[in-house]
């Protein structure tokens, strides 16, 4: 159990440890446990919750789990289709939990939507008429984005014209509920971020070393049987609408168990799959979270992560 002295101010401590896959994440919030004793490591990425994922989505292995205990990881089949809403949901479990028994819950993860929506809270948006949704996602993209323009002319400016998924989510929820889903999400509900003292730290390494990291972990992936576990997924006969039959390297190395291409092609499109989603994470991290959060730019090492969790130890011991 985690002493005392974690919870001397009003709000009892949260960490949280972001930024894009592959810059780090998992071996700083072990560090950071290690230095709580009794603290808790909380995932908060969209993939690693799916228990098919474990090795394409870089779950930690029990081994780089090094007896901490961590919640929220290959928790759900990839049947089911998991969420922002529903992770949060489990999240304030996890967290309310183990303040309850004295511990330090350490949030990790790149997943912005989710970790924003645990924070802020989530739109109370309806459910969406079925027959809207049908006619929405039956349209092609452009034609969605057209009609989205005329309701939500600032959530077209905003979204990419060629973003199936959120042109229809906005234009459903227009269209079904007659509000735009940015009125929608002014009035969040549920977001811990006022019932706790949250200490944020985001990792930025260069942009160079991570492009070069992803790659070198991806070649990892394949050698250690990532081919073999999207086969195993792939005899399932799941939708393949489903997020975990879209998550990075399930379409390309599906190609490849098809014959359509190579295996060196099948790792060769998931590295520069993976490399244009750490780009989208980094941006969003660099400029999306409070300017008040730390931002670290340097490469985590054996020289500086014991010194990083010392730094956030005591950041979590003062509040």
């Amino acid at each position: 159990m985690a002493s005392p002295s974690f919870f001397r101010g009003d709000l009892p401590p949260v960490a949280l440890i972001a930024g894009p896959t592959a810059s780090g994440k998992s071996a700083l919030a072990v560090t950071l446990a290690k230095a709580c004793p009794g603290a808790v490591v909380v995932n908060a990425d969209a993939s690693q919750v799916y228990a098919d994922l474990a090795i394409l989505s870089a779950r930690p292995t029990p081994e780089e789990m090094a007896d901490v205990p961590h919640h929220l990881f290959g928790h759900v089949d990839a049947a089911e289709a998991h969420n922002a809403a529903r992770w949060a949901d489990e999240a304030r479990h996890i967290v309310s939990h183990a303040h309850a028994a004295g511990k330090v819950p350490i949030l990790v993860g790149g997943t912005g939507l989710y970790l924003r929506t645990l924070l802020d809270g989530i739109a109370p948006v309806p459910e969406i008429d079925p027959a809207v949704r049908e006619a929405v996602r039956a349209l092609e993209v452009a034609d969605a984005h057209a009609a989205l323009a005329a309701l939500d002319p600032a959530a077209a400016a905003r979204l990419n014209a060629a973003d199936r998924t959120r042109v229809a989510r906005a234009l459903e929820v227009v269209r079904s509920t007659g509000r735009t889903l940015a009125d929608w999400q002014q009035a969040r509900e549920g977001g811990i971020a006022g019932a706790i003292a949250l200490t944020p730290f985001v990792l930025l390494p260069p942009r160079d070393w991570l492009r070069a990291r992803c790659d070198t972990r991806l070649v990892d992936m394949f050698a250690r049987g990532a081919v073999e576990e999207v086969e195993a997924l792939l005899a399932r006969h799941l939708d393949p609408d489903l997020p975990a039959m879209r998550a990075i390297g399930v379409p390309q190395i599906a190609r490849h168990l098809a014959g359509e291409i190579s295996r060196a092609e099948a790792l060769d499109l998931t590295q520069a799959a993976t490399r244009q989603y750490a780009k989208r994470q980094y941006t969003w991290f660099r400029h999306q979270p409070p300017a008040g959060w730390p931002r670290h730019e340097e490469i985590l090492s054996v020289d500086n992560i014991n010194e990083i969790a010392t730094i956030l130890r005591e950041k979590l011991l003062t509040g």
